[in-house]
């Protein structure tokens, strides 16, 4: 309801650009026009499609628009998260979840605010990491190498966690039958921007760094005032924030690394403890993230621990609002934009979720450094459950 009423945040608009300029000039103009579109091409292709869906007669005298198309994917997608907890639930008693921490997941206010109301594709890139695990869990890993491909298809962010699937399926032999259809989607999405124009691909795509100076460390160091460090954007950034910028990708890279590695054992139910950990030192370190970018933890933490789960949501919900509500100018939201001019307004209350974060990282931070024993798989069909 809320996607049907409303037109979204000026990420609707960006992407209806996109979408127009892919379908008259093409993916290679999109990517040479401007940085903004960091997406990678099945990302493209779907706009472009919605674009021109949106332009038959049949639908705009029905009132679809291209606003609510581009939020039916994540819509679905968020109950497709719901279904594959339910399942693993039900698989195995120690997926299980209090019935308050499920219902809380599956009416969460931030995913109504990003999926009901943004207008973006972090959802449905959610959606392809779960299934990708839950695919470690039923020992199939055909279907969770191509999971995982699509997930990078959406957003190039799930790259992070490669190296946590790769030690997974090796240590069951069957790093290959992960890899060679997860190698074969991506080389076949990737086939235009790879083979025709890899460069402005790599740049847009592979080199985003998101927005400094309105999340956790960048927004602190902003606030010292130095001069160096004001601008607030994701391009043409000043040395020192580049040099801020790569040396918090490098220590999530080798935080990341070094978890992958000292848990390399880990059973399936493990595995989504492991990447929530990765996900808090992510979020506690990275230079800058959008508001929809907190709903990337969301189910992994659930299962890590519901009462961190339920203060993340808490505080993520309060920040949500507080930037909705201030980009739309008062409720009732209808179309919120948002520009540099007006983020004081808002951007302290993104230190909420960052505070809780920080402290579900030092809760957690021993198991970073510890060596888990290896342990049967909870899922396996020798478990008689089909």
């Amino acid at each position: 309801m809320i996607a049907w009423n409303t037109f979204g945040t000026n990420d609707v608009l960006t992407f209806y650009l996109f979408g127009r300029t892919i379908a008259e000039n093409g993916l290679g103009a999109m990517y040479q026009t401007t940085v903004l579109f960091n997406h990678p091409p099945l990302t493209a292709y779907y706009l472009r499609w919605i674009y021109e869906l949106q332009r038959l007669p049949m639908l705009e005298n029905a009132g679809v628009t291209f606003a609510f198309l581009l939020r039916l994917p994540g819509i679905l997608a968020d109950f497709g998260v719901i279904v594959v907890l339910l399942d693993l639930e039900r698989r195995a008693p120690r997926f299980h979840l209090p019935a308050w921490a499920l219902v809380l997941f599956a009416l969460s206010p931030v995913s109504l605010m990003v999926s009901g109301y943004h207008g973006n594709t972090d959802p449905v890139m959610v959606w392809f990491i779960v299934l990708a695990t839950y695919f470690c869990a039923r020992e199939n890993a055909l279907l969770s190498g191509i999971c995982f491909a699509l997930s990078v298809q959406v957003k190039i962010i799930p790259l992070l966690l490669l190296p946590f699937f790769f030690f997974f399926w090796t240590n069951r032999r069957s790093l290959v039958r992960f890899s060679l259809p997860a190698l074969i989607v991506s080389i076949v999405l990737w086939a235009q921007p790879l083979f025709q124009f890899p460069g402005l691909f790599i740049k847009n795509v592979l080199s985003y760094s998101s927005f400094w100076g309105i999340w956790g460390i960048s927004y602190l160091i902003r606030l010292t005032g130095w001069k160096q460090f004001a601008e607030v954007s994701f391009f043409d950034l000043s040395p020192a924030q580049n040099l801020v910028i790569n040396l918090c990708k490098g220590l999530i890279i080798v935080i990341v690394l070094f978890l992958a590695w000292r848990r390399r054992w880990d059973d399936s139910r493990n595995l989504w403890d492991t990447i929530a950990l990765a996900w808090l030192v992510f979020f506690v370190f990275a230079p800058g993230i959008c508001t929809q970018y907190l709903i990337w933890l969301a189910p992994f933490v659930l299962l890590l621990s519901p009462r961190l789960y339920g203060a993340l949501t808490a505080g993520s919900a309060i920040f949500a609002f507080v930037f909705y509500d201030t980009i739309s100018h008062g409720l009732p939201w209808f179309r919120g934009i948002s520009t540099n001019a007006i983020n004081k307004h808002w951007v302290s209350w993104s230190l909420l979720p960052w505070i809780v974060l920080i402290a579900g990282l030092c809760l957690f931070a021993r198991r970073i450094w510890q060596e888990p024993f290896p342990q049967d798989n909870l899922v396996s069909e020798n478990d008689g459950v089909t």
